[in-house]
């Protein structure tokens, strides 16, 4: 498996695979798009056999990152991807200057939760009916 930056032409498969992993509220690739083109987002992606496994990507905004998502597809879970792609996420925050990083997670989503927990995040506080069919999210930080 390799891990590398987006480039512009993955962006098509990273959709598909939105839909795959996120059937509720997938971006769409228009989004994922313009989070491509702003300065601050930097998305890695794993691959295997030149095929896309997983992806994520990060906004690093002054002193703080939001991550935006991370994505492993289902055949690739629990083999440590969703971590690696996680670590580079964080490294790329830190080289930008964040103190922290930031994120959202279902909180019916207990592998994500477990994941995060497991990479030194901590829960903060919950945003009651954060997304469209309302549910609620945790957010969590890790301080660098």
């Amino acid at each position: 498996m390799q891990i590398r930056k987006w480039e512009f032409k993955d962006i098509l498969k990273i959709s598909e695979m939105e839909k795959e992993c996120f059937p509720k509220e997938p971006w769409s690739y228009q989004m994922l798009v313009s989070g491509f083109e702003s300065e601050s987002f930097c998305g890695v992606l794993c691959e295997d056999g030149g095929e896309i496994a997983g992806y994520g990507g990060i906004t690093v905004t002054a002193d703080s990152a939001d991550i935006d998502n991370i994505a492993v597809s289902e055949v690739y879970r629990g083999g440590g991807m969703g971590t690696a792609i996680l670590t580079e996420l964080v490294k790329e925050a830190q080289a930008r200057g964040a103190k922290k990083v930031f994120l959202e997670v279902r909180v019916s989503n207990s592998d994500a939760m477990k994941l995060y927990l497991k990479n030194g995040f901590k829960g903060v506080y919950a945003r009651s009916r954060y997304y469209s069919d309302g549910e609620d999210a945790l957010v969590m930080v890790k301080e660098l």
